[in-house]
């Protein structure tokens, strides 16, 4: 799997950028605000239709223009194949072709272009609040499951409107009459939610685990434990069953629900736990502890990947090396052997032996 051409117009910083690409390593160098991470941000996008940094579509639009076009060339799945997504900067519902036909979402599109993204954030995503977390296990899992990211939307939609109803039920006591069919839906995607997250953590634990081990040397025991609400009991039991035990939850929240105006439990509220011979890696984890479990896990994430779509996934690595001492520099290097690897770095001359070097310098190529 590679991606081998790029071409962007008035993408973030890019008013216009065609770019091709090594089937290996591609080392992208510049100083700081040249546009390394946008390019890297719009490898991963055309993938996915996700971005690691914007939560609006319009975010990712050259300012003062009124559409951004990402257009890939990519061999995947055994033959060529494109990829484009055109942007709409006043909100516009987005286009997604995929081999010259429209498609509808990003579900019809997985498996063509996955990728795993590694920035220097990622560094201390153990040790922050839950959402980069969540976000981490949601990118995966809708490059991996359409169903889920599907699951996901719906989920996320119906969540707005209920907190919305939340917030206007004192003057409008009416509302509360169709609360009930908002937190019954809720309740039975929230439920596929978990089923999926339970099964994926499961195996990136597992996976994780097996690279931690040997960056350690074994020293250390690595474990995730992936945490959701209290009244599931078994989050592998049957759909139905998590479905019922998510209404128990929501019922014994509903006055507090409504005290608070806003959406206090459920899925959205999901978290993993990473211990290393069971002390908590967010409570007494170091530095460096917490840096290899990073590491870990997202080269677990590309494992998964590979296992599941019998590919290798893009790796993208956003300046984290610099971040790394060069015992982990030297780990992280010897895993990205294989597959094609978008490396991004402030000093031109670190690393000009890992394979074809791009510089970018405000917006365009040198």
């Amino acid at each position: 799997m590679k991606l081998n051409n790029l071409v962007l117009q008035n993408f973030r910083n890019y008013e216009a950028l065609s770019l091709d690409f090594e089937p290996g390593v591609n080392l992208i160098v510049g100083r700081n605000a040249q546009g390394k991470t946008n390019l890297l941000e719009a490898i991963g996008y055309l993938g996915s239709g996700k971005s690691f940094r914007a939560q609006k579509t319009g975010e990712l639009v050259r300012f003062g223009s009124d559409f951004a076009d990402l257009y890939g060339s990519v061999t995947s799945q055994g033959r060529q194949q494109s990829l484009r997504w055109v942007l709409f900067a006043d909100g516009r519902k987005r286009m997604l072709e995929r081999n010259g036909a429209k498609k509808r979402t990003a579900g019809e599109i997985a498996g063509v272009l996955p990728s795993v993204l590694f920035c220097p954030e990622d560094l201390m995503i153990l040790k922050g609040g839950s959402a980069p977390r969540r976000r981490l296990g949601d990118l995966a899992l809708s490059q991996l499951r359409p169903n889920y990211d599907a699951a996901l939307t719906e989920y996320t939609r119906i969540l707005e409107q209920k907190s919305r109803i939340l917030k206007d039920w004192r003057e409008n006591p009416a509302l509360l009459e169709i609360l009930p069919e908002y937190n019954t839906r809720l309740c039975q995607v929230g439920a596929l939610l978990i089923s999926y997250r339970a099964r994926f953590y499961e195996a990136l634990g597992q996976a994780a685990a097996g690279y931690h081990g040997e960056f350690s040397g074994g020293a250390e025991e690595f474990r995730l434990e992936y945490k959701t609400v209290s009244t599931v009991t078994d989050p592998y039991a049957p759909v139905s069953v998590l479905t019922g035990q998510l209404q128990d939850h929501l019922e014994s929240h509903y006055r507090a629900e409504l005290d608070s105006a806003s959406c206090l439990t459920g899925p959205h509220k999901d978290d993993f736990d990473i211990s290393l011979s069971q002390i908590s890696l967010k409570l007494y984890g170091s530095q460096g502890q917490t840096r290899t479990a990073t590491i870990s896990l997202k080269l677990a994430q590309r494992e998964l990947m590979r296992r599941e779509l019998e590919e290798e996934p893009l790796l993208l690595l956003d300046d984290v090396l610099s971040e790394l001492d060069p015992g982990r520099q030297d780990f992280v290097l010897n895993q990205i052997k294989t597959g094609q690897v978008f490396i991004t770095a402030c000093e031109p001359g670190r690393f000009t032996k890992l394979g074809k070097t791009i510089e970018i310098e405000k917006g365009n190529v040198k």
